[in-house]
């Protein structure tokens, strides 16, 4: 009796997952369809995120470019950029598809776009001192989502406001 307990909670593991398996295979399409998501997806809350500013401000002084943003405007081959700048204060994100389809190269979690994060003022340029993050749209059970990493103490997280408050705190 007991053998087939654990023979059933062995089948219900392997079934779970080739779930998860078959979820990640996807045709060239599937896999541009997502990216364009999830290009859109950063900007969305690139854009959230300086409306949030701006309106706390006197006169909107954090700048978005691009300002507009359609998934059709994701470039398949070559870097994508985002750019938030406060008076020279700036968070550049660059980011692009991974090499293959699916990737879990640099993070564990499967992604399909990789990217990073810089974050720099002025002084910081002349110091030749640039903060960046790498940054990974993951492939998650319940939803996709945007991922960072710091390299330097390992720390990481979910990349939305909170990450772009936090790195614009250290450029104020």
């Amino acid at each position: 009796m007991a053998e087939n307990d654990r023979i059933a909670r062995l089948a219900k593991q392997i079934d779970s997952e080739i779930r998860k398996e078959q979820r990640l295979l996807m045709t060239e399409a599937e896999a541009l369809a997502l990216r364009r998501k999830g290009a859109a997806d950063l900007h969305a809350i690139c854009a959230g995120f300086a409306a949030s500013v701006n309106q706390h401000l006197s006169l909107p002084a954090l700048e978005l470019t691009p300002s507009e943003y359609a998934p059709e405007n994701f470039r398949e081959s070559g870097m994508n950029l985002i750019q938030l700048n406060a008076q020279g204060r700036i968070i550049q994100i660059a980011f692009g598809a991974t090499r293959e389809t699916l990737s879990t190269e640099k993070f564990l979690i499967p992604y399909i776009l990789e990217g990073e994060v810089r974050a720099f003022n002025q002084e910081m340029l002349q110091r030749v001192q640039i903060r960046s993050q790498s940054l990974f749209y993951c492939l998650e059970d319940n939803q996709n989502v945007w991922r960072y990493i710091e390299w330097l103490n390992g720390r990481t997280g979910v990349f939305g406001r909170d990450q772009l408050v936090s790195l614009l705190e250290r450029l104020v």
